[in-house]
Protein backbone atom coordinates (compact mmCIF):
# COMPACT_ATOMS: atom_id res chain seq x y z
CA UNK A 1 0.00 0.00 0.00
CA UNK A 2 2.08 2.76 -1.41
CA UNK A 3 0.94 5.25 1.25
CA UNK A 4 2.14 9.24 2.68
CA UNK A 5 0.37 8.52 5.80
CA UNK A 6 0.20 10.65 9.10
CA UNK A 7 -1.89 7.85 10.54
CA UNK A 8 0.70 5.82 10.23
CA UNK A 9 3.57 7.72 12.64
CA UNK A 10 0.33 8.31 15.30
CA UNK A 11 0.36 4.44 15.16
CA UNK A 12 3.85 3.91 16.19
CA UNK A 13 3.52 6.36 18.96
CA UNK A 14 0.87 4.43 20.53
CA UNK A 15 1.87 0.89 19.60
CA UNK A 16 5.59 1.61 19.89
CA UNK A 17 6.77 1.47 23.67
CA UNK A 18 6.43 -0.54 26.91
CA UNK A 19 8.38 -2.11 29.56
CA UNK A 20 8.57 -4.08 32.95
CA UNK A 21 10.27 -6.90 34.48
CA UNK A 22 8.73 -10.56 33.38
CA UNK A 23 6.24 -12.23 34.71
CA UNK A 24 7.77 -15.79 35.76
CA UNK A 25 4.52 -17.68 34.10
CA UNK A 26 5.31 -15.90 30.45
CA UNK A 27 4.82 -18.47 27.97
CA UNK A 28 2.27 -21.00 29.93
CA UNK A 29 -1.23 -21.65 29.89
CA UNK A 30 -3.21 -21.33 32.84
CA UNK A 31 -3.51 -24.87 33.65
CA UNK A 32 0.41 -25.26 33.79
CA UNK A 33 0.72 -21.92 36.16
CA UNK A 34 -1.62 -24.33 38.50
CA UNK A 35 0.75 -26.92 38.77
CA UNK A 36 4.35 -27.95 36.63
CA UNK A 37 5.40 -30.38 38.37
CA UNK A 38 4.12 -33.81 40.44
CA UNK A 39 6.45 -34.67 44.14
CA UNK A 40 7.27 -38.43 44.11
CA UNK A 41 8.65 -39.08 47.51
CA UNK A 42 12.11 -37.00 47.50
CA UNK A 43 11.76 -37.04 43.62
CA UNK A 44 10.19 -34.08 41.64
CA UNK A 45 8.79 -35.21 38.47
CA UNK A 46 8.55 -31.88 35.40
CA UNK A 47 6.21 -32.43 33.34
CA UNK A 48 5.94 -31.31 29.39
CA UNK A 49 5.17 -27.75 28.84
CA UNK A 50 3.29 -26.68 26.27
CA UNK A 51 4.76 -23.76 24.83
CA UNK A 52 2.65 -20.63 24.31
CA UNK A 53 2.91 -17.50 23.04
CA UNK A 54 0.09 -14.21 23.43
CA UNK A 55 0.39 -11.41 21.38
CA UNK A 56 -2.70 -8.60 20.37
CA UNK A 57 -3.70 -7.89 17.16
CA UNK A 58 -5.10 -4.67 17.77
CA UNK A 59 -8.60 -5.04 16.17
CA UNK A 60 -10.39 -7.58 14.32
CA UNK A 61 -8.63 -9.40 11.11
CA UNK A 62 -10.33 -7.41 7.76
CA UNK A 63 -10.33 -10.86 6.33
CA UNK A 64 -8.29 -13.89 5.98
CA UNK A 65 -9.19 -14.10 2.20
CA UNK A 66 -5.41 -12.99 1.53
CA UNK A 67 -6.86 -11.36 -1.21
CA UNK A 68 -8.74 -9.12 0.76
CA UNK A 69 -7.47 -8.84 3.95
CA UNK A 70 -4.80 -5.83 2.75
CA UNK A 71 -3.86 -4.48 5.98
CA UNK A 72 -1.56 -4.98 9.15
CA UNK A 73 -4.40 -6.62 11.20
CA UNK A 74 -4.58 -9.41 8.59
CA UNK A 75 -1.33 -9.70 7.15
CA UNK A 76 0.42 -10.21 10.99
CA UNK A 77 -1.80 -13.10 11.47
CA UNK A 78 -1.97 -14.46 7.45
CA UNK A 79 2.01 -14.38 7.35
CA UNK A 80 1.69 -17.35 10.21
CA UNK A 81 -1.00 -19.83 8.97
CA UNK A 82 -0.35 -19.11 5.39
CA UNK A 83 2.30 -19.25 2.86
CA UNK A 84 3.45 -18.14 -0.59
CA UNK A 85 6.07 -19.91 -3.27
CA UNK A 86 8.97 -17.72 -1.29
CA UNK A 87 9.04 -16.43 2.21
CA UNK A 88 11.21 -13.59 3.68
CA UNK A 89 14.48 -15.28 5.62
CA UNK A 90 15.76 -14.09 9.23
CA UNK A 91 18.12 -12.56 7.02
CA UNK A 92 14.91 -10.66 5.07
CA UNK A 93 15.84 -11.58 1.83
CA UNK A 94 12.99 -13.68 -0.39
CA UNK A 95 13.67 -17.89 -0.17
CA UNK A 96 12.21 -20.27 -1.44
CA UNK A 97 9.24 -21.98 0.96
CA UNK A 98 6.53 -23.76 -0.22
CA UNK A 99 8.16 -23.56 -4.02
CA UNK A 100 11.82 -25.80 -3.20
CA UNK A 101 12.99 -24.42 -6.96
CA UNK A 102 13.08 -21.43 -9.24
CA UNK A 103 13.35 -21.31 -12.06
CA UNK A 104 14.40 -17.93 -14.51
CA UNK A 105 14.73 -17.46 -18.37
CA UNK A 106 17.32 -15.92 -19.53
CA UNK A 107 15.42 -12.91 -20.49
CA UNK A 108 14.04 -12.85 -16.76
CA UNK A 109 10.27 -12.85 -18.11
CA UNK A 110 9.66 -16.61 -16.95
CA UNK A 111 9.93 -17.66 -13.75
CA UNK A 112 8.90 -21.45 -13.26
CA UNK A 113 8.74 -22.91 -9.98
CA UNK A 114 8.24 -26.32 -7.95
CA UNK A 115 7.15 -27.04 -5.66
CA UNK A 116 7.73 -28.92 -2.50
CA UNK A 117 6.49 -32.81 -2.83
CA UNK A 118 5.56 -32.52 0.80
CA UNK A 119 3.82 -29.14 0.57
CA UNK A 120 0.31 -29.83 1.91
CA UNK A 121 -2.96 -27.60 3.15
CA UNK A 122 -3.58 -28.20 6.75
CA UNK A 123 -6.01 -30.39 6.45
CA UNK A 124 -3.61 -32.76 4.86
CA UNK A 125 -4.33 -31.61 0.83
CA UNK A 126 -1.64 -31.38 -1.38
CA UNK A 127 -0.62 -27.86 -2.10
CA UNK A 128 -0.66 -27.53 -5.89
CA UNK A 129 0.27 -25.39 -8.82
CA UNK A 130 -3.15 -25.20 -9.61
CA UNK A 131 -3.94 -23.28 -6.22
CA UNK A 132 -1.73 -20.85 -7.01
CA UNK A 133 -3.59 -20.05 -10.23
CA UNK A 134 -7.01 -19.59 -8.28
CA UNK A 135 -5.67 -17.89 -5.83
CA UNK A 136 -3.76 -14.92 -7.64
CA UNK A 137 -6.77 -14.91 -10.08
CA UNK A 138 -9.01 -14.14 -7.18
CA UNK A 139 -6.69 -11.41 -6.69
CA UNK A 140 -6.94 -10.18 -9.79
CA UNK A 141 -10.55 -10.81 -10.69
CA UNK A 142 -12.68 -7.07 -11.01
CA UNK A 143 -15.17 -8.81 -8.73
CA UNK A 144 -12.98 -9.46 -5.69
CA UNK A 145 -12.64 -5.73 -6.01
CA UNK A 146 -8.88 -6.85 -4.33
CA UNK A 147 -6.72 -3.64 -3.01
CA UNK A 148 -3.32 -5.37 -3.41
CA UNK A 149 -4.25 -6.22 -7.35
CA UNK A 150 -2.08 -3.46 -8.78
CA UNK A 151 0.88 -5.26 -7.21
CA UNK A 152 0.26 -8.12 -10.21
CA UNK A 153 0.46 -5.58 -12.67
CA UNK A 154 3.90 -6.90 -13.89
CA UNK A 155 1.99 -10.05 -14.86
CA UNK A 156 1.43 -10.49 -18.23
CA UNK A 157 -2.04 -9.26 -18.91
CA UNK A 158 -3.04 -9.06 -15.00
CA UNK A 159 -3.66 -5.01 -15.41
CA UNK A 160 -5.68 -5.56 -17.83
CA UNK A 161 -7.79 -8.78 -16.38
CA UNK A 162 -8.61 -6.71 -13.31
CA UNK A 163 -9.84 -3.41 -15.41
CA UNK A 164 -11.91 -5.92 -17.17
CA UNK A 165 -10.55 -5.60 -20.65
CA UNK A 166 -8.97 -8.62 -20.71
CA UNK A 167 -9.83 -12.83 -20.00
CA UNK A 168 -8.30 -14.74 -17.14
CA UNK A 169 -6.85 -17.25 -19.71
CA UNK A 170 -4.81 -14.22 -21.22
CA UNK A 171 -2.98 -13.92 -17.95
CA UNK A 172 0.56 -15.31 -17.40
CA UNK A 173 0.04 -17.70 -14.95
CA UNK A 174 -0.23 -21.35 -15.77
CA UNK A 175 -0.30 -24.75 -13.74
CA UNK A 176 2.08 -26.71 -16.34
CA UNK A 177 1.83 -29.94 -14.15
CA UNK A 178 0.28 -30.29 -10.86
CA UNK A 179 3.70 -28.99 -9.19
CA UNK A 180 4.97 -26.79 -11.49
CA UNK A 181 3.45 -22.89 -11.83
CA UNK A 182 4.41 -20.67 -14.19
CA UNK A 183 4.38 -17.11 -14.09
CA UNK A 184 5.35 -14.64 -17.28
CA UNK A 185 6.26 -11.15 -16.86
CA UNK A 186 5.92 -8.01 -18.65
CA UNK A 187 9.33 -6.75 -18.32
CA UNK A 188 12.01 -7.74 -16.34
CA UNK A 189 11.26 -7.47 -12.64
CA UNK A 190 14.39 -7.76 -10.76
CA UNK A 191 11.59 -6.83 -6.89
CA UNK A 192 9.75 -9.84 -8.25
CA UNK A 193 10.43 -12.60 -5.42
CA UNK A 194 10.03 -9.71 -3.11
CA UNK A 195 6.58 -8.47 -4.70
CA UNK A 196 5.41 -11.95 -3.87
CA UNK A 197 6.35 -12.83 -0.12
CA UNK A 198 3.31 -10.23 0.06
CA UNK A 199 -0.03 -12.60 1.52
CA UNK A 200 -1.68 -11.44 -1.67
CA UNK A 201 0.46 -14.03 -3.56
CA UNK A 202 -1.18 -16.95 -1.09
CA UNK A 203 -2.47 -19.90 -3.18
CA UNK A 204 -5.98 -20.62 -2.16
CA UNK A 205 -7.34 -24.00 -2.24
CA UNK A 206 -9.17 -24.81 -4.87
CA UNK A 207 -10.76 -27.54 -4.16
CA UNK A 208 -12.33 -25.91 -0.57
CA UNK A 209 -13.15 -22.10 -2.02
CA UNK A 210 -15.01 -23.89 -4.80
CA UNK A 211 -16.81 -26.06 -2.46
CA UNK A 212 -17.26 -22.91 0.06
CA UNK A 213 -16.57 -19.76 -1.07
CA UNK A 214 -16.43 -18.34 2.44
CA UNK A 215 -13.87 -20.54 3.82
CA UNK A 216 -11.85 -17.70 5.26
CA UNK A 217 -14.59 -16.58 7.67
CA UNK A 218 -14.25 -18.86 10.34
CA UNK A 219 -11.68 -21.15 12.39
CA UNK A 220 -13.96 -24.76 11.34
CA UNK A 221 -13.61 -24.29 7.44
CA UNK A 222 -10.52 -22.17 7.41
CA UNK A 223 -7.85 -23.75 5.54
CA UNK A 224 -3.69 -22.56 5.34
CA UNK A 225 -0.70 -23.89 4.54
CA UNK A 226 1.50 -22.08 7.05
CA UNK A 227 3.20 -22.71 10.14
CA UNK A 228 0.11 -22.86 12.15
CA UNK A 229 -3.39 -23.23 11.74
CA UNK A 230 -6.28 -21.47 12.96
CA UNK A 231 -7.82 -23.62 15.62
CA UNK A 232 -10.36 -20.81 17.37
CA UNK A 233 -11.77 -17.40 16.17
CA UNK A 234 -14.08 -15.80 18.47
CA UNK A 235 -15.14 -13.07 16.29
CA UNK A 236 -14.07 -9.73 17.67
CA UNK A 237 -12.52 -11.15 21.04
CA UNK A 238 -9.61 -13.28 19.97
CA UNK A 239 -8.17 -16.18 17.92
CA UNK A 240 -5.94 -18.81 18.36
CA UNK A 241 -3.37 -20.69 16.13
CA UNK A 242 -1.95 -24.05 17.06
CA UNK A 243 1.41 -25.82 15.58
CA UNK A 244 0.50 -26.98 11.56
CA UNK A 245 1.36 -30.70 11.63
CA UNK A 246 0.88 -30.82 8.22
CA UNK A 247 4.12 -28.06 7.35
CA UNK A 248 6.81 -28.98 5.35
CA UNK A 249 9.08 -27.29 7.42
CA UNK A 250 6.88 -28.38 11.27
CA UNK A 251 10.25 -29.49 12.62
CA UNK A 252 11.65 -25.56 12.61
CA UNK A 253 8.44 -24.78 14.48
CA UNK A 254 8.58 -24.09 17.87
CA UNK A 255 5.79 -23.03 19.67
CA UNK A 256 2.60 -25.20 20.48
CA UNK A 257 0.09 -22.40 20.40
CA UNK A 258 -0.29 -18.77 19.94
CA UNK A 259 -3.08 -16.82 21.18
CA UNK A 260 -3.98 -13.50 19.83
CA UNK A 261 -6.28 -10.45 21.87
CA UNK A 262 -7.91 -8.05 19.94
CA UNK A 263 -7.26 -5.29 22.61
CA UNK A 264 -7.10 -1.65 20.36
CA UNK A 265 -6.61 0.39 23.51
CA UNK A 266 -2.56 0.97 24.42
CA UNK A 267 -3.17 1.48 28.23
CA UNK A 268 -4.94 -1.48 28.38
CA UNK A 269 -2.72 -3.93 26.33
CA UNK A 270 0.34 -2.44 28.62
CA UNK A 271 -1.74 -3.39 31.81
CA UNK A 272 -1.88 -6.55 30.34
CA UNK A 273 1.89 -7.48 29.80
CA UNK A 274 2.49 -6.32 33.24
CA UNK A 275 0.60 -8.69 34.80
CA UNK A 276 1.92 -11.60 32.49
CA UNK A 277 -0.86 -11.67 30.20
CA UNK A 278 0.89 -10.39 26.94
CA UNK A 279 4.09 -11.59 25.71
CA UNK A 280 4.67 -8.38 23.53
CA UNK A 281 3.04 -4.90 24.18
CA UNK A 282 3.11 -1.68 23.24
CA UNK A 283 2.82 0.87 26.21
CA UNK A 284 0.76 4.28 25.77
CA UNK A 285 2.77 7.47 23.78
CA UNK A 286 3.20 9.82 26.87
CA UNK A 287 5.77 6.50 28.24
CA UNK A 288 7.85 6.87 25.23
CA UNK A 289 10.80 8.85 26.10
CA UNK A 290 10.89 7.42 29.79
CA UNK A 291 10.83 3.87 28.26
CA UNK A 292 13.19 4.40 25.34
CA UNK A 293 15.99 2.35 26.89
CA UNK A 294 14.17 -0.09 28.79
CA UNK A 295 16.23 -3.53 28.28
CA UNK A 296 13.16 -5.29 26.92
CA UNK A 297 12.38 -3.25 24.70
CA UNK A 298 12.73 -4.27 20.92
CA UNK A 299 14.26 -1.11 18.65
CA UNK A 300 14.43 -2.47 14.93
CA UNK A 301 14.13 -0.67 11.21
CA UNK A 302 11.08 -0.28 9.31
CA UNK A 303 11.57 0.40 5.56
CA UNK A 304 10.00 3.81 5.32
CA UNK A 305 10.46 7.61 5.82
CA UNK A 306 9.08 10.91 7.11
CA UNK A 307 10.08 13.43 4.78
CA UNK A 308 9.17 17.06 2.82
CA UNK A 309 8.64 18.11 -0.52
CA UNK A 310 9.22 21.00 -2.51
CA UNK A 311 6.76 22.43 -4.76
CA UNK A 312 9.62 23.45 -8.12
CA UNK A 313 7.02 24.92 -9.86
CA UNK A 314 6.61 27.41 -7.25
CA UNK A 315 8.82 30.00 -5.99
CA UNK A 316 11.61 29.97 -4.38
CA UNK A 317 11.63 26.33 -5.00
CA UNK A 318 12.23 26.99 -8.87
CA UNK A 319 15.34 27.27 -7.90
CA UNK A 320 17.71 23.65 -7.10
CA UNK A 321 20.54 25.86 -5.19
CA UNK A 322 17.46 27.24 -3.13
CA UNK A 323 15.71 23.72 -2.12
CA UNK A 324 18.84 22.72 -1.14
CA UNK A 325 19.94 25.66 1.40
CA UNK A 326 16.75 25.03 2.82
CA UNK A 327 17.59 20.94 3.26
CA UNK A 328 21.10 21.57 4.61
CA UNK A 329 19.75 23.69 6.92
CA UNK A 330 17.80 20.93 8.73
CA UNK A 331 19.30 19.08 11.95
CA UNK A 332 17.78 15.61 10.93
CA UNK A 333 19.15 14.17 14.15
CA UNK A 334 18.09 17.49 16.49
CA UNK A 335 14.49 16.13 15.62
CA UNK A 336 15.03 12.66 15.91
CA UNK A 337 16.49 13.62 19.93
CA UNK A 338 15.30 16.43 20.75
CA UNK A 339 10.72 16.31 18.82
CA UNK A 340 10.24 12.96 18.05
CA UNK A 341 12.04 10.93 20.61
CA UNK A 342 11.27 7.23 19.91
CA UNK A 343 14.64 5.99 18.49
CA UNK A 344 14.68 6.87 15.14
CA UNK A 345 17.35 6.88 12.75
CA UNK A 346 18.38 10.49 11.15
CA UNK A 347 17.88 10.46 7.61
CA UNK A 348 20.90 10.64 5.25
CA UNK A 349 19.51 9.73 1.99
CA UNK A 350 16.26 8.57 0.50
CA UNK A 351 16.38 4.97 0.44
CA UNK A 352 16.19 3.97 4.59
CA UNK A 353 18.10 0.94 6.11
CA UNK A 354 16.39 -2.40 5.91
CA UNK A 355 17.56 -3.06 1.67
CA UNK A 356 20.86 -5.52 1.46
CA UNK A 357 22.04 -5.68 -1.42
CA UNK A 358 24.65 -8.25 -3.63
CA UNK A 359 27.18 -7.78 -1.88
CA UNK A 360 25.79 -8.22 1.71
CA UNK A 361 25.75 -4.79 2.32
CA UNK A 362 23.04 -2.24 3.37
CA UNK A 363 21.58 0.15 0.55
CA UNK A 364 22.18 3.30 2.91
CA UNK A 365 25.75 1.95 3.79
CA UNK A 366 26.93 1.78 0.22
CA UNK A 367 25.36 4.92 -0.98
CA UNK A 368 26.31 6.95 1.79
CA UNK A 369 25.24 10.29 3.51
CA UNK A 370 24.25 12.47 0.98
CA UNK A 371 22.20 15.05 3.19
CA UNK A 372 22.33 16.64 6.83
CA UNK A 373 23.03 20.05 8.63
CA UNK A 374 25.36 21.64 7.09
CA UNK A 375 24.32 25.80 8.32
CA UNK A 376 27.21 27.56 6.35
CA UNK A 377 26.79 25.40 2.76
CA UNK A 378 23.12 26.13 3.45
CA UNK A 379 23.77 29.85 3.63
CA UNK A 380 25.99 30.19 0.83
CA UNK A 381 23.51 28.12 -1.54
CA UNK A 382 20.64 30.55 -0.56
CA UNK A 383 23.29 33.48 -1.44
CA UNK A 384 23.99 31.72 -5.00
CA UNK A 385 20.44 31.00 -5.90
CA UNK A 386 19.26 34.10 -4.77
CA UNK A 387 21.22 35.57 -6.79
CA UNK A 388 20.89 33.49 -10.03
CA UNK A 389 16.87 34.31 -9.52
CA UNK A 390 17.77 38.34 -8.90
CA UNK A 391 15.86 38.23 -5.30
CA UNK A 392 16.69 41.14 -3.06
CA UNK A 393 13.83 38.98 -0.86
CA UNK A 394 13.27 35.67 -1.15
CA UNK A 395 9.40 34.98 -1.46
CA UNK A 396 7.23 34.30 1.44
CA UNK A 397 7.70 30.67 1.71
CA UNK A 398 4.58 28.58 3.78
CA UNK A 399 5.01 25.17 5.47
CA UNK A 400 2.17 22.98 5.07
CA UNK A 401 0.96 19.93 7.31
CA UNK A 402 -1.56 18.05 8.10
CA UNK A 403 -3.25 18.46 11.26
CA UNK A 404 -1.49 16.70 14.18
CA UNK A 405 0.34 17.03 17.33
CA UNK A 406 3.32 15.30 16.45
CA UNK A 407 3.59 16.73 12.87
CA UNK A 408 3.20 20.51 14.73
CA UNK A 409 5.94 19.72 16.95
CA UNK A 410 8.08 18.67 13.66
CA UNK A 411 6.98 22.01 11.58
CA UNK A 412 7.74 24.07 14.16
CA UNK A 413 11.16 22.90 14.91
CA UNK A 414 11.48 23.56 11.00
CA UNK A 415 10.06 26.60 11.02
CA UNK A 416 12.88 27.53 13.93
CA UNK A 417 15.57 26.24 11.92
CA UNK A 418 15.01 28.23 9.00
CA UNK A 419 14.97 31.03 10.80
CA UNK A 420 18.23 30.76 12.65
CA UNK A 421 20.38 29.35 9.48
CA UNK A 422 19.15 31.39 6.89
CA UNK A 423 17.08 34.05 8.76
CA UNK A 424 13.96 33.22 6.61
CA UNK A 425 10.55 33.65 8.30
CA UNK A 426 8.66 30.54 7.45
CA UNK A 427 4.29 30.34 7.91
CA UNK A 428 3.01 27.16 9.21
CA UNK A 429 -0.17 26.18 7.95
CA UNK A 430 -1.60 22.81 9.20
CA UNK A 431 -4.79 21.01 7.17
CA UNK A 432 -7.21 18.83 7.76
CA UNK A 433 -5.91 15.34 7.12
CA UNK A 434 -8.30 14.29 4.24
CA UNK A 435 -7.96 17.40 2.71
CA UNK A 436 -4.25 18.21 2.96
CA UNK A 437 -3.60 14.51 0.93
CA UNK A 438 -6.21 16.01 -1.69
CA UNK A 439 -4.25 19.47 -2.30
CA UNK A 440 -1.18 18.18 -2.34
CA UNK A 441 -1.75 15.81 -5.34
CA UNK A 442 -2.97 18.97 -6.58
CA UNK A 443 0.50 20.87 -6.32
CA UNK A 444 -1.23 23.30 -3.96
CA UNK A 445 1.67 23.52 -1.49
CA UNK A 446 4.78 25.12 -1.84
CA UNK A 447 6.33 22.72 0.91
CA UNK A 448 4.68 20.18 2.83
CA UNK A 449 5.32 17.21 5.20
CA UNK A 450 5.04 13.41 3.57
CA UNK A 451 5.63 10.12 4.39
CA UNK A 452 6.29 6.81 2.47
CA UNK A 453 6.13 3.08 3.84
CA UNK A 454 7.54 0.29 1.70
CA UNK A 455 5.32 -2.18 -0.30
CA UNK A 456 7.81 -4.35 -0.69
CA UNK A 457 11.53 -5.02 0.20
CA UNK A 458 13.36 -3.13 -2.48
CA UNK A 459 14.54 0.45 -2.75
CA UNK A 460 12.63 1.48 -6.68
CA UNK A 461 9.16 0.67 -4.54
CA UNK A 462 9.97 4.46 -3.37
CA UNK A 463 12.42 6.04 -6.12
CA UNK A 464 9.93 5.05 -8.73
CA UNK A 465 7.49 7.67 -6.95
CA UNK A 466 9.27 10.52 -8.52
CA UNK A 467 9.47 9.87 -11.97
CA UNK A 468 7.64 12.00 -14.54
CA UNK A 469 3.65 11.91 -14.02
CA UNK A 470 3.94 9.76 -11.43
CA UNK A 471 0.79 9.87 -8.83
CA UNK A 472 3.38 9.93 -6.18
CA UNK A 473 5.44 12.67 -7.06
CA UNK A 474 3.62 15.48 -5.60
CA UNK A 475 6.60 17.61 -6.35
CA UNK A 476 6.01 18.71 -10.11
CA UNK A 477 9.72 17.68 -10.48
CA UNK A 478 10.64 16.04 -14.16
CA UNK A 479 14.19 15.01 -14.52
CA UNK A 480 14.82 12.95 -18.12
CA UNK A 481 17.92 11.32 -16.59
CA UNK A 482 15.99 10.32 -13.47
CA UNK A 483 13.39 8.94 -15.59
CA UNK A 484 15.55 6.92 -17.93
CA UNK A 485 17.26 5.79 -15.04
CA UNK A 486 14.70 4.10 -13.11
CA UNK A 487 13.44 2.95 -16.29
CA UNK A 488 17.01 1.08 -16.57
CA UNK A 489 16.75 -0.63 -13.29
CA UNK A 490 13.25 -1.93 -14.17
CA UNK A 491 14.67 -3.80 -17.21
CA UNK A 492 18.59 -4.92 -16.05
CA UNK A 493 18.97 -8.27 -14.68
CA UNK A 494 22.07 -7.95 -13.29
CA UNK A 495 22.18 -7.54 -9.70
CA UNK A 496 24.91 -5.86 -9.16
CA UNK A 497 24.55 -3.69 -12.07
CA UNK A 498 21.43 -2.98 -11.22
CA UNK A 499 22.13 -2.32 -7.35
CA UNK A 500 24.74 0.37 -8.48
CA UNK A 501 21.93 2.14 -10.59
CA UNK A 502 19.48 2.70 -7.85
CA UNK A 503 22.13 3.56 -5.43
CA UNK A 504 23.01 6.46 -8.67
CA UNK A 505 19.27 7.03 -8.22
CA UNK A 506 18.96 8.46 -4.81
CA UNK A 507 22.34 10.16 -5.19
CA UNK A 508 20.58 12.07 -7.97
CA UNK A 509 17.22 12.66 -5.85
CA UNK A 510 19.30 13.94 -3.50
CA UNK A 511 20.96 16.72 -5.30
CA UNK A 512 17.94 17.48 -7.59
CA UNK A 513 16.60 17.84 -4.37
CA UNK A 514 12.71 17.88 -4.85
CA UNK A 515 12.46 16.31 -1.14
CA UNK A 516 14.43 16.48 1.37
CA UNK A 517 14.05 13.22 3.99
CA UNK A 518 14.15 13.86 7.88
CA UNK A 519 14.30 10.42 9.41
CA UNK A 520 13.44 6.54 9.07
CA UNK A 521 11.00 4.72 10.58
CA UNK A 522 11.48 2.19 13.08
CA UNK A 523 9.58 -0.43 14.85
CA UNK A 524 9.89 -0.48 18.72
CA UNK A 525 7.89 -3.32 20.52
CA UNK A 526 8.08 -4.46 24.17
CA UNK A 527 9.07 -8.55 24.41
CA UNK A 528 9.67 -10.39 27.71
CA UNK A 529 12.95 -11.67 28.09
CA UNK A 530 11.65 -15.80 28.02
CA UNK A 531 10.63 -15.22 24.09
CA UNK A 532 12.76 -15.28 21.60
CA UNK A 533 12.96 -15.26 17.42
CA UNK A 534 9.91 -13.52 16.56
CA UNK A 535 10.88 -12.08 13.26
CA UNK A 536 9.92 -8.33 12.42
CA UNK A 537 11.07 -7.29 8.69
CA UNK A 538 11.78 -4.24 7.76
CA UNK A 539 9.33 -4.72 5.05
CA UNK A 540 7.09 -7.55 5.45
CA UNK A 541 4.91 -9.20 8.23
CA UNK A 542 5.62 -10.43 11.86
CA UNK A 543 6.47 -13.78 11.22
CA UNK A 544 6.52 -16.75 13.99
CA UNK A 545 7.86 -19.85 12.69
CA UNK A 546 11.61 -19.33 14.58
CA UNK A 547 9.92 -17.72 17.48
CA UNK A 548 10.74 -19.53 20.91
CA UNK A 549 9.42 -19.33 24.57
CA UNK A 550 12.63 -20.40 26.42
Amino acid sequence: MKKCLSLFVVAFFVLVLSACTANKDAGQSSTEKESSKEETGTTTETLPTEKVLRLNNGNEPTSFDPSVGFDAVSWNALNNIMEGLVRLSKDHLAEPATAEKIDISDDGLTYTFTIREDAKWSNGDPVLASDFVFGWLHMLAPETASPASFLGYFIEGAEAYNNGEGDADAVGIKALEDRVFEVKLNAPTEAFLNIITNPSFFPVNEKVATGNPTWFADANTFVGNGPFKLEEWKHDTSFTFVKNENYWDASTVKLDRVEWAMINDSNTEYQMYQTGELDTSGVPSELAESLINDPELKNEDQAGLYFYRFNVSMEPFTNKKIRQAFAYAVNQQEIVDYVTKVGQKAAEGFVPYGFIGPDGKEFRESAGKLIGFDPDKAKTLLAEGMAEEGYNKLPEVTLTYSTSDSHKKIAEALQSKFKEVLGVDVSLQNVEASVFAAEQKEFKYQLSRSSFLFDYADPTNALESFITGSSMNRTTWSNAEYDKLIKDIKNETDPTKRWAMLIQADKLLLDEMPIFPLYYYNQVALEKPLVSGILRHPVGYLDLKWADIN
